[in-house]
């Protein structure tokens, strides 16, 4: 790996700290809003956006730094095949999140939905099935957001074409909302 890789990255990350600091302050109000007030934070991509929803659920049940607190409630949508290939093979891949959402979310929980286009159709459908329920939504995307930056209460958007440093930013995004959260656990 060559060291402009990670300058560029340090770059990306600097310039994301600079440029959107307000929609993460409103990603951090809603999630804290939505724990506070007994709600769950559901998590879902594809791929390697699935291993980080897995990766946040598990810091926010378990803990993200070596602190004593409570659980709080989260749950990433990928984690269950028995479930996900059902849904795929009865209803369609573009169902398997959306039907999650009609069977387990409820009015003032929030979904988070991280993509490096914002243009999986499985993700679009769980942002209308999540708006028909009464649950924010708030996208991690990459590049321009795709069509899930106009589906979502706060678009917090990567401005790069290159996916893994999409996908390192967004971890370092939601590493940081959690670290400010947990200590209100």
């Amino acid at each position: 790996m060559s060291i402009d890789r990670l300058v560029a990255l340090a770059r990306l990350a600097e310039r994301c700290a600079v440029e959107l600091e307000a929609p993460l302050e409103r990603y951090l109000a809603l999630v804290q809003r939505t724990l506070q007030g007994g709600g769950t934070v559901f998590f879902a991509g594809n791929g390697g956006s699935a291993a980080h929803a897995q990766h946040m659920a598990t810091e926010y049940v378990v803990r993200y730094q070596p602190i004593a607190r409570r659980a709080a409630r989260a749950i990433a949508l990928s984690t269950d095949v028995s479930l996900i290939t059902a849904a795929a093979n009865d209803l369609g891949f573009e169902m398997v999140y959306a039907r999650q959402i009609e069977a387990l979310a409820r009015p003032g929980d929030l979904l988070v939905l991280v993509s490096t286009s914002g243009n999986s159709a499985n993700l679009i459908r769980a942002a209308h099935a999540a708006r028909s329920y009464e649950v924010g939504i708030v996208g991690l995307l990459g590049g321009d957001g795709g069509r899930l930056r106009e589906l979502v209460d706060v678009a917090i958007v990567i401005p790069s074409g290159d996916a893994a440093m999409v996908q390192e930013v967004q971890l370092a995004v939601d590493h940081y909302v959690c670290s400010v959260i947990e200590p209100t656990l």
